[in-house]
């Protein structure tokens, strides 16, 4: 019996590393969605009014309610800086998926580069 239950606990501390980078890279999933939507609504917002906001209310595109606003989000949206003809909009982790202390960022700009700045 107490070899059966190592022989798990072993199985298990294999599995589990493995686990943790699924689930992040599926979150991660969630940011590169909602910063390619965010690049669409920017794009449209460009080509009526000729330059980027910075605003992110003045665009067509309702970010979804993050999990501290009481939403299912666990990406922050924002636009972090915006001139007449370039924009860098950046989605931050909520949560730090993989418990090492570091928080997931991505960014998005003009020409629809997604870059992950700081992976988790």
């Amino acid at each position: 019996m107490l070899t059966v239950m190592l022989l798990i606990g072993i199985l298990l501390s294999m599995a589990i590393p493995s686990k943790q980078k699924v689930v992040t890279k599926a979150k991660s999933m969630e940011a590169k969605l909602a910063l390619r939507s965010l690049n669409i609504s920017q794009k449209t917002y460009f080509y009526e009014y000729s330059k980027y906001t910075a605003n992110i209310s003045e665009l067509d595109f309702m970010p979804e309610k993050t999990v501290n606003e009481g939403g299912g989000a666990v990406y922050r949206l924002e636009i972090v800086s915006a001139s007449g003809n370039t924009y860098t909009a950046r989605a931050t982790a909520l949560r730090d998926f993989d418990g090492d202390g570091v928080h997931d960022v991505w960014e998005i700009n003009q020409d629809g580069k997604l870059t992950n700045v700081t992976p988790d």
